[in-house]
């Protein structure tokens, strides 16, 4: 059985692609919830942060799910680094071809605020993931509350280490809303919950590369003897702490959590390189986005209690302080002790 998060979560990242060949939407006029419900298939892209990454590799089997389910056209796009310049070329390129609606998980929601905006004035409906924030879509969608979702790492992290000791975090990019959320949400948890803890470093960039998680994780064990957390971010920070963790033969003395995928933390967690990982399915994100995108460009409304017919996103909730943002329930923590149950 599936361990959700507490149940305050419920409201509250290839083939690298030429960016000028990003393809060809093909066949849709531009949409835009005119208030009326289109003839034909739409058109629909989603611009991940990353290509050739197991997370961003899990949402594109949603797109496709939902185009074969929903018989609209619908595709991933994405570069071959966590680029913001190369997401915003990449939209760039769309804007011309129409599409229907374009779906986002930004590298820097800042960053694509105007290129978000020209597509809008365009007519073409933006949704976003992981952007809660943002302005120029409309619709951000969230899994969870971002911040909640952060404290309940902390909490596990406190627990594996015993309320004491020196942690560090990781994020994929300064830039990136959600996981700075993240980790401010556990900051804040720490301070109030674990006083006998002590962070020793601002956030650390893992550049959303396993590589570079390992190489600093490496760095930061040399610097800081006595370290006993890490917290991960982006979907490779985890294993690639874990490799240096591993390395240094620390299993025993070090907790290392964070967000993943069982695909791509399992060989940690079964020696204990990894403890815990936190995360919802990514393709049912990629699929949540699209379903959106679908019911506005039809002039439909989202609200309190919408369901999108996907699991974990069955009962929609607008989250306090946002007028554009959307949360479900949808989070997961997983153990060597169930990641069996889970094929991606």
């Amino acid at each position: 059985m599936r361990r959700r998060l507490a149940a305050g979560l419920g409201i509250g990242a290839i083939a690298a692609l030429a960016l000028a060949g990003c393809g060809q939407v093909g066949g849709g006029s531009a949409g835009g919830g005119d208030g009326g419900e289109k003839d034909g298939p739409l058109t629909m892209v989603t611009v991940v942060k990353i290509t050739g990454v197991g997370w961003f590799d899990r949402m594109e089997v949603g797109v496709d799910e939902y185009a074969q389910e929903s018989g609209n056209d619908a595709r991933q796009e994405g570069a071959d680094d966590a680029s913001p310049e190369k997401q915003i070329q990449i939209i760039q390129d769309l804007i011309p071809q129409a599409p229907d609606a374009i779906t986002v998980v930004p590298n820097s929601p800042e960053a694509l605020e105007t290129v978000l905006g020209q597509a809008r004035d365009q007519g073409i409906v933006v949704v976003a993931h992981e952007a809660a924030g943002i302005e120029n879509v409309d619709i951000d969608i969230e899994a969870f509350d971002n911040q909640s979702y952060g404290a309940q790492i902390m909490d596990n992290l406190g627990e594996c280490m015993a309320g004491k000791g020196e942690y560090v975090q990781f994020v994929g990019g300064l830039t990136a809303k959600t996981h700075m959320d993240w980790v401010g949400g556990a900051y804040d948890q720490q301070q109030a919950e674990f006083p006998d803890m002590k962070r020793v470093e601002d956030p650390v960039e893992s550049k959303e590369d396993e590589n570079v998680a390992y190489q600093r994780t490496k760095e930061l064990l040399a610097k800081h003897p006595d370290l006993a957390g890490i917290q991960g971010s982006a979907g490779t920070d985890v294993a690639g702490a874990a490799r240096a963790v591993q390395e240094a033969g620390l299993e025993d003395q070090v907790c290392v959590m964070g967000t993943s995928i069982p695909s791509v933390a399992k060989k940690y967690l079964s020696d204990g390189s990894i403890d815990k990982i936190f995360f919802w399915d990514p393709a049912m994100a990629g699929k949540a986005q699209l379903k959106i995108a679908e019911l506005l460009v039809n002039g439909e409304k989202i609200e309190d209690g919408t369901d999108l017919g996907i699991e974990g996103y069955e009962s929609l909730q607008a989250l306090d302080g946002y007028d554009n943002v959307f949360v479900g329930d949808a989070a997961v923590i997983v153990d060597k002790d169930n990641v069996d149950e889970y094929d991606f």
